[in-house]
């Protein structure tokens, strides 16, 4: 039976590829797997395209009748077990149609992204499919391929802690709970005894199974319940510098280029996806990377990782993936992207992505022994903090309350800085738009107008008016030049500031989840030590408190740790800033010198054709 589904409200297409719809239309879908949020299929008018999954509800074929129990009452019980209908299987907030019609998208023409950002909460899990290959799979033993124009995934399925992603989320804690891309921000806190004058000395897991402490390992960390084998080669040292704990530099630094994206195909000119070159500087050898490598190098990272501020890759869309525009912004986001990984002590050398960078494109079989290595690290989650060297020499124990003053201020940073680098992109889109369009459209209005003014003074055939006329009409070419240098601008000097306000937005989208376990493993030692104090003030107990001291002397190592990887983790993100910020302003300034040098240039030029006259 074929797919339908019914609108809720009505939606317009405003880009290529989408359809229109109105409230209470049948359509039929393609497919019921969404793509970043938006369902193909067909409306009633008989066009074709995508159009937002939320603003239609599926058409669910009813149940069958269970038989009569008569009919099958001399079968032995369990002889067979009916299969659960396929809308089993589906997220229940597609079921339910939502109270309110939700905003659209709201997107320029040119680039449509219809994946919005993820809460801060949440697991990542690598997305259904990346937009280069929507249907292709990771594993060799599939030897068809889908048929073309079916938009579906096979993009393996494993559960990762991280902050945002893109995709769902599948949280897990026994039993699965599965949440669409738009939920909520479910982050929670610590529940804490509702009593403080209990005197057992023990603290209690944290009720919130959802918490980003619980997601992140850091409960089990700190709890002393993780546990795993840590090689000499794979331990990350914090040092003490000039700005307190900092990340031991990468003894071996190196770039890494990202170039020449070409248009490729497979499967005999049925699939085409684009390739980009990179060259890493320590091996100079090159290797072509898809957009989905870059996605599932991504996915492993934020889960190795969950104190540190993975990058995030430059954002998705369904349609226009190969138009040279989208696919300039794209390599120029994998560059910055690049620039950040490389520059990062602990992810420049992960093993991961090392074997991203070095595996030979043509190699597929080594490319997938090095993929299924990194998706067997053990050292993931609550096993990350154990690979975590910091300073043990007498009295380089972090003051506690010291740390937290330092995360609050962070915290409060990182809130006006996210403020200030929207309203800034914001500004800034609006200052090229205007250049692109209104300040050129001014300045030939000007030109034009020069021109006339020239024609019109042709009709004199005095030949001492000649000098003049031509002087005029250079003057308007002079103009209409000019408005063609403002059209161009923006490519040589906002373009490149908004690409770096999008990276750091994500940066800073990242944060809440890292300062969110530093502080609740504060209140976790605070809970544990004051339990302690109780229990050593009752004679009575006398060993008791002795193990309990074990315990806080545990407990406070490990809070010691994590105090550690946090601050080193913000000062880097200080360091780069400061580094990136200094550079792009440069640069920004260096252009605008040069934009009104030539805009100065032409005017010159112009007034040097008065003098003859």
């Amino acid at each position: 039976m074929a797919l339908r589904a019914r609108a809720l409200y009505d939606f317009r297409s405003e880009n290529p590829g989408e359809i229109s719809l109105r409230e209470h239309e049948v359509l039929s879908l393609c497919s019921e797997q969404d793509i970043e949020g938006w369902l193909e299929g067909v409306n009633s008018r008989g066009d074709r395209g995508l159009f937002p999954a939320s603003y239609v509800q599926v058409i669910r074929a009813p149940a069958a009748e269970p038989p009569p129990p008569a009919r099958y009452a001399n079968l032995p019980a369990g002889s067979f077990e009916p299969l659960p209908p396929p809308a089993a299987f589906k997220l229940a907030t597609q079921q339910a149609p939502p109270a309110a019609a939700p905003e659209p998208f709201s997107l320029p023409p040119a680039a449509r992204y219809p994946l919005p950002l993820a809460p801060y909460g949440g697991s990542y899990e690598p997305s259904q499919g990346s937009d280069d290959d929507w249907d292709d799979d990771w594993d060799e033993s599939s030897t068809v391929a889908d048929e073309p124009g079916v938009l579906g995934s096979t993009y393996p399925n494993y559960k990762v802690a991280g902050s945002q992603a893109s995709g769902r989320y599948c949280l897990s804690t026994g039993s699965e709970l599965s949440l669409s891309s738009r939920s909520d921000h479910l982050a929670g806190h610590l529940h804490l005894p509702g009593s403080s004058t209990k005197s057992s000395a023990t603290v209690s897991r944290n009720l919130n199974r959802f918490s980003t402490f619980v997601k992140s390992g850091g409960e089990a960390f700190v709890l002393g319940e993780a546990s795993g084998f840590v090689k000499d080669g794979d331990k990350l040292c914090v040092v003490l510098g000039p700005r307190g704990p900092e990340w031991q530099e990468n003894p071996y630094p190196f770039q890494c280029s990202i170039e020449d994206p070409t248009k490729q195909t497979k499967f005999k000119g049925m699939k085409s996806y684009i390739a980009y070159k990179l060259v890493p500087s320590h091996t100079g050898q090159q290797v072509h990377r898809r957009y989905k490598h870059f996605d599932w190098l991504y996915g492993r990272l934020a889960e190795k990782f969950p104190v540190i501020s993975v990058p995030h890759l430059p954002e998705k869309q369904a349609t226009g993936r190969f138009e040279e525009d989208f696919i300039s912004k794209r390599r120029k986001g994998l560059a910055w992207w690049m620039d950040h990984m490389c520059s990062h002590p602990v992810l420049a050398q992960c093993d991961a992505f090392q074997h991203f960078l070095t595996c030979p494109s043509t190699d597929e079989k080594a490319w997938k022994q090095g993929k299924r290595k990194a998706e067997k690290d053990e050292m993931v989650g609550a096993n990350f903090f154990l690979t975590i060297s910091v300073p043990t020499s007498t009295g380089t124990d972090l003051d506690l309350q010291e740390v937290e003053s330092q995360v609050d201020g962070f915290k409060a940073f990182t809130k006006k800085m996210d403020e200030s680098t929207l309203q800034l992109n914001h500004t800034a889109n609006e200052f090229a738009r205007k250049q692109v369009t209104g300040f050129k459209k001014e300045y030939q209005k000007v030109g034009h107008s020069f021109k006339c003014l020239s024609q019109a003074f042709e009709l004199d055939q005095q030949a001492f008016s000649a000098g003049l006329n031509q002087a005029i009409a250079f003057t308007a070419e002079a103009y209409y030049a000019i408005g063609d240098l403002f059209a161009d601008q923006p490519r040589q000097d906002l373009d490149a500031v908004m690409d770096l306000l999008v990276l750091y937005q994500g940066h800073l989208a990242n944060f809440p989840d890292i300062i969110h376990v530093q502080k609740v493993q504060l209140f976790c030692f605070v809970l544990y030590t004051g339990a302690l104090t109780k229990v050593k003030e009752s004679k009575r107990h006398v060993e008791e408190g002795k193990m309990e001291l074990q315990k806080a002397e545990g407990i406070q190592e490990r809070c010691n740790i994590i105090s550690f990887v946090t601050l080193a983790e913000i000062n880097h993100f200080h360091k780069i800033r400061v580094r990136d910020f200094k550079s792009q302003m440069q640069h920004f300034l260096q252009q605008q010198i040069l934009f009104f040098q030539k805009v100065t240039q032409k005017l010159e030029e112009a007034l040097y054709k008065y003098d003859s006259v």
